[in-house]
């Protein structure tokens, strides 16, 4: 049986560039141990498909990456910088065994972060991360290949295209962005080629921002967590739609043509609605997470769709789209799993759902990406210092008593990072003066439990 998950948390494993766990020594070990992991048959070749995003460090993880994989005996299929869903795509295309990308997503070019997945192009479970977590603390140095098997290492020249090509095929046939003006930000992360060059070649006019990286502004005023760069970069070129991503490109945010934001929740109404009109919605089912708004929740039932909640993170948000067959999910933040065409969050892919709506109704973004009107809603963060205030019965009690100052009219979601010592404490209904006090109090005994 694995042990119980030191180094992967939500997203992979994720942290300060340079840093444990984020050292060439780790990284190396994590290749050595995935790569023995997936070894499955000793009568063929195995090989990995590797990739990154713009920051500085990705150079050494990448090189620690491919070290440890060719001490195992699996070659290496390197891609350079593509959106994490690129990665999932080239993983089953290629037939590897196994996708790494190396990203830490929207965080700052100071943290980096790797992420596993399976020949299948989905994300690994906790179980399988558990076990090669287990096979890093082991010694491995009986089991690494032979000098005559000892893998190669190769560049595949065209896998942007081959991704470029994939997005466009999700764009339904016929129709073309001929006569859009679109701005697109890419966060200075790993679509800053890509994501362009296909609305482009989809007919688009397209005026790109945080399209420079130089290895240490990605995500730096830009992208899905800065998107008010793109709402005024959309005003001041008059633009009819904006497109943000953040920096390995598994998520996205959209503008109007006002420059008005439209968050991940109005994205999954706006394409689960056009999905039943065409009958491409399995099982009339939406999946997203415990964050998403009430709001969209009463949207969809009124048009006759159910909404399934899972733990925050895309994975889960898969984990139960697979369960029960559904082919649409997503998260408030912006990932966007549409499993037609992509195993993982793929923000362009996304995007051109939208943008596909938009075109064949003959509407404007302020219009379509509209679906409903939200309850108020309130998050804030926590930082804490030493043991997580998660236990304390002096929360359970403050929530407790939000619940029941919410009965009926709310709820409150109470939830640890992945990533940080933050406890986020969320809180939506429709009367937003509750709301605000319900979070506010929560909060207080929070800082009163961590002496912050």
């Amino acid at each position: 049986m694995a042990t119980k998950r030191s180094l992967f948390g939500t997203d992979g494993i994720r942290g300060t560039a340079n840093t444990a766990p984020m050292t060439v020594e780790v990284a190396q070990r994590l290749g050595q141990a995935a790569g023995l992991y997936f070894m499955r048959s000793q009568n063929r070749r195995h090989s990995v498909v590797l990739g990154k995003d713009t920051r500085l460090s990705g150079y050494m993880l990448e090189c620690a990456l491919v070290a440890g994989f060719l001490s195992a005996g699996m070659d290496v299929i390197l891609v350079g910088p593509l959106p994490t869903p690129a990665i999932a795509m080239l993983t089953r295309s290629l037939r590897a065994d196994l996708g790494v990308m190396v990203s830490a997503s929207h965080n700052p070019f100071t943290d980096n972060g790797i992420k596993l997945f399976g020949p299948d192009g989905f994300k690994l479970s906790d179980e399988v991360e558990g076990e090669i977590e287990d096979l890093m603390a082991q010694d491995l140095s009986g089991r690494l290949a032979s000098p005559a098997q000892i893998g190669r290492a190769s560049r595949l020249t065209d896998a942007a295209g081959r991704y470029i090509e994939n997005a466009k095929a999700s764009f339904p046939r016929g129709l073309r962005l001929d006569g859009l003006k679109i701005v697109i930000d890419c966060a200075n992360g790993s679509a800053y080629r890509v994501a362009p060059t296909a609305l482009w070649e989809l007919g688009a006019e397209v005026i790109k921002i945080g399209c420079s990286p130089d290895g240490l502004n990605i995500n730096d005023g830009v992208g899905s967590t800065h998107p008010e760069t793109l709402c005024a970069a959309v005003r001041e070129h008059g633009a009819d739609f904006g497109i943000a991503l953040d920096g390995d490109a598994d998520r996205v945010l959209i503008a109007d043509e006002n420059g008005d934001l439209v968050d991940g929740d109005q994205i999954i109404g706006l394409i689960a609605a056009f999905w039943k009109q065409h009958d491409r919605l399995r099982g009339n089912t939406v999946v997203t997470t415990v964050m998403s708004n009430m709001g969209l929740e009463k949207a969809l039932a009124e048009n006759g769709l159910e909404l399934q909640r899972t733990a925050v993170g895309d994975r889960y948000v898969v984990e139960r789209m697979r369960e029960i067959g559904a082919n649409l999910g997503g998260e408030q933040s912006g990932h966007m799993v549409l499993s037609d065409y992509a195993t993982t969050g793929d923000g362009l892919i996304a995007a051109l759902q939208v943008l596909a709506v938009s075109v064949e109704t003959k509407r404007p973004a302020s219009e379509v990406c509209r679906f409903f009107t939200p309850y108020p809603q309130l998050l804030k963060n926590v930082r804490y210092s030493g043991t997580s205030p998660m236990s304390s019965p002096d929360l359970a009690a403050a929530k407790a008593w939000a619940d029941e100052r919410l009965a009926g009219s709310g709820r409150l979601v109470l939830r640890a990072s992945g990533t940080e010592p933050l406890i986020r404490v969320m809180a939506e209904a429709q009367d937003e003066a509750l709301v605000n006090e319900v979070v506010d109090h929560v909060c207080d005994v929070i800082r009163a439990i961590a002496h912050v």
